[in-house]
């Protein structure tokens, strides 16, 4: 009999910290559709800008892989065009009304990214498809922040403002 009362006295315990965790749950679920969307798309929009100022500035990055595979100029110059079009995309990355041509910026850069894999394997992969060398880890980073940028651009009508 005690037993019963035991488990009955359980189940309930357990219920009530199953109401306190989904309540705790609902709010930080609360939070995240609040500011996550707003969060994500400026943090990205400050990595655009930083590393996109890195080019002009002269530090060495895997763009100048990236400059290789476009042929309207000097990969010097390719280099820090590229750079300033990091720092396009990531300011129109921060504010929300300029979301659309962050992502039209972003996708006449992409074809580039690919590029460099198709036309430079040698220098993106060790081995084939499984170790990219630095160069082609960088690479593939641009491509998950272009994947993470397309989330951005489907979900900004739903961003809280």
């Amino acid at each position: 009999m005690w037993l019963e009362t035991l488990g009955v006295a359980m189940e309930e315990q357990n219920w009530s910290i199953r109401a306190r965790l989904e309540r705790v749950d609902d709010r930080v679920v609360g939070l995240l559709e609040r500011y996550g969307h707003r969060l994500h798309r400026r943090s990205l929009g400050l990595l655009f800008v930083w590393l996109g100022l890195l080019k002009p500035m002269g530090h060495e990055t895997a763009t100048s892989l990236l400059a290789h595979t476009i042929y309207w100029g000097s990969p010097e110059t390719m280099v820090v065009v590229l750079g300033w079009w990091e720092v396009a995309i990531g300011l129109a990355m921060l504010y929300k009304p300029t979301v659309r041509v962050a992502l039209f910026l972003l996708l006449v850069r992409i074809p580039g990214t690919i590029l460099a894999f198709v036309l430079l394997p040698e220098v993106t992969f060790i081995e084939f498809p499984l170790v990219p060398t630095p160069e082609g880890q960088y690479l593939l980073k641009d491509l998950v922040l272009f994947f993470a940028a397309m989330a951005i651009g489907g979900a900004i009508r739903h961003e809280h403002s």
